[in-house]
C-alpha cells in the first residue's frame, strides 16, 4: 500500500513538472523564484548563488521570446554589458598573462552578462519587489548573526570553512567587512525612501519600523564591524537622497544631524574610532615603514597602474595582464620592500580596466555607468534602488574594483538588472497608454 501511494505521488509530481514546464506562465514563476534564491543567498554563499546562477540561466533559456529578447538587447542598457564582455574576450588575443590569470580574469566579468538578461526578464515580471524584500531581510537576519558573532567570534562560520588557520573576527559570520558593510549600507540608505513616503503619507507605524531597520544597520556598521569603503560612500549616498526627495531646509536639517550622529558615534565606538584612524596611519606606514596597509599601498597600486596604462593606452595589455605587469616591476625594483607588492588587482575600477584594455575599455566602463544612471532618474521606489546602485558601485570602485567582485558585482548585476527591466517595462506601458488617452481628450469637447 505504501509503495503504492509513494508511486502515485511520485506520478503526480512529475506530471506537474512536465505540465509546469509547458505552462509559459510556470516557467516564468520559476525564474522569478530561483531569482530569489540567489538575492536571499547572496550575503551568505558563494557557492550557493553560483549553482543558483547555472539554474537560472537553464531555466531561462526556456523562457525566451526571440523577437522580444533581441530587441531588449538592443537597447543602450543592455547592449553596452555585453560589448564590455565582447571587449575582455577580444582582449585574450593580446593578453600579456598566463592562461590562469586570464581565466580568472574572464569569470569575474562574465556575470555582466546575466544583467541584460535580467533587464528582459522583469520587464515582463511583476515580481521584481519581492526579490528586493527578500535580499532586504536576508541581510537582516545577516546583520542579527553578525551581533551574536560580536559577542562570541568563535561562532564565526569561517572557523569551519577556513583551510588554514583561522583568527576569530569580531562581528563576521561569513566573508568579509567590505562585503557586510557594502550590503548593509545599501539596505540603510535604500530603506530612507519608502520610509520617508511612509511618513509623508500618514502611515506612521510604517515609516518608524522602516527607519528603526535601517537605523539598525548603521548601527551595525558603527558599533559591530566598520567598512572603510562604507563609511566614505554612505553619506554620499544619503546626500543624493536628501537632495533629490527632500525639500532643502528638511534635506538640510538632516545632513546637519547625520553629522551629529557620526561626531558622537566616533566618541563612544572604539571600532568606528580604529577604522577613521587608519585613514591617517596606512600611507605613513607604507611610505616610511614599508609595510603594506589599505591607503598607503593603493596609491602605489595606482601610480603604477597610470604607468602601465601609459605604455598601452589604446587597448591595454589584454585581458588577465595586470598580475605579470606588476611582477616585472617587482623584479626591477625588489630592493624596496613597498616596491615589490604584486597584485592582479590594483584597487580602482577604472585604472583596473585601463590597464587591461585601455581607453577602450574605459569608455565602455563609464558609458555603461552613465547610461544606467540616466535611467533611473524617475521618481519611485525602483528608480531610487536601481539609482542606489549604480552610485554605491561608482563611488566604492574609487577604492575597489567592486564591479569584477563577487558580491559587489552581483549586487550590481541583481539591482540594476531588475530595476532596469521594471523601469523599462513601466515607460513602455506608459507610451502605449498616452495616444489612447490622447485621442480620448481629443473627442471629448
Amino acid at each position: 500500500m505504501t509503495e503504492t501511494v509513494q508511486k502515485e505521488a511520485a506520478a503526480s509530481l512529475l506530471s506537474r513538472l512536465i505540465s509546469a514546464c509547458r505552462d509559459p506562465a510556470a516557467r516564468i514563476r520559476t525564474v522569478d523564484l530561483l531569482t530569489v534564491a540567489i538575492a536571499v543567498l547572496l550575503p551568505w554563499s558563494t557557492t550557493g548563488v553560483s549553482v543558483g546562477a547555472g539554474l537560472w540561466l537553464i531555466v531561462f533559456v526556456f523562457t525566451i521570446d526571440p523577437r522580444d529578447f533581441l530587441a531588449s538587447l538592443r537597447r543602450p542598457a543592455s547592449a553596452l554589458p555585453l560589448a564590455f564582455v565582447v571587449l575582455v574576450l577580444l582582449g585574450l588575443l593580446w593578453s600579456e598573462g598566463p592562461a590562469p590569470d586570464r581565466i580568472r580574469q574572464l569569470s569575474q566579468v562574465a556575470k555582466l552578462l546575466v544583467l541584460p538578461l535580467l533587464i528582459y526578464h522583469f520587464g515582463r515580471s511583476s515580481r521584481g519587489m519581492a526579490v528586493f524584500t527578500c535580499f532586504l531581510i536576508s541581510c537582516a537576519v545577516l546583520s542579527l548573526v553578525s551581533c551574536l558573532v560580536a559577542l562570541d567570534p568563535t561562532l564565526s562560520a569561517k572557523a569551519y570553512f577556513s583551510r588554514g588557520a583561522f583568527t576569530p573576527t569580531s562581528g563576521i559570520f561569513v566573508r568579509d567587512y567590505i562585503d557586510q558593510g557594502q550590503e548593509f549600507s545599501l539596505c540603510a540608505v535604500a530603506l530612507a525612501y519608502p520610509a520617508v513616503t511612509a511618513w509623508q503619507e500618514g502611515r506612521t507605524r510604517m515609516a518608524l519600523g522602516l527607519g528603526a531597520l535601517g537605523l539598525w544597520f548603521v548601527v551595525n556598521l558603527l558599533f559591530v564591524i566598520t567598512s572603510r569603503t562604507a563609511l566614505v560612500t554612505m553619506p554620499v549616498m544619503l546626500a543624493v537622497f536628501a537632495l533629490m526627495h527632500l525639500r532643502w531646509r528638511v534635506a538640510l536639517a538632516l545632513l546637519c544631524g547625520l553629522v551629529l550622529l557620526a561626531a558622537a558615534a566616533l566618541s563612544v565606538s572604539h571600532q568606528l574610532q580604529e577604522t577613521v584612524g587608519k585613514f591617517f596611519t596606512d600611507y605613513r606606514y607604507t611610505s616610511v615603514q614599508k609595510n603594506e596597509s589599505g591607503i598607503g599601498s593603493r596609491l602605489i597600486y595606482w601610480q603604477k597602474s597610470l604607468h602601465f596604462f601609459a605604455t598601452a593606452p589604446v587597448i591595454g595589455h589584454g585581458t588577465g595582464a595586470t598580475r605579470t605587469l606588476f611582477e616585472q616591476t617587482a623584479e626591477e625594483r625588489i630592493g624596496t620592500s613597498t616596491m615589490v607588492m604584486v597584485v592582479s588587482n590594483p584597487h580602482n575600477q577604472t585604472l583596473n580596466v585601463a590597464v587591461q584594455w585601455g581607453l577602450v575599455g574605459v569608455v565602455l566602463l563609464w558609458a555603461m555607468w552613465i547610461v544606467h544612471l540616466l535611467l533611473f532618474r524617475g521618481e519611485g521606489l525602483v528608480a531610487w534602488i536601481g539609482l542606489l546602485v549604480v552610485v554605491q558601485n561608482m563611488l566604492s570602485s574609487l577604492v575597489n574594483s567592486h564591479l569584477f567582485d563577487f558580491t559587489e558585482g552581483w549586487i550590481y548585476v541583481l539591482g540594476v538588472g531588475i530595476a532596469a527591466g521594471m523601469t523599462l517595462a513601466q515607460r513602455v506601458s506608459l507610451q502605449s497608454l498616452a495616444p489612447a488617452g490622447a485621442s480620448m481628450s481629443r473627442s471629448q469637447p
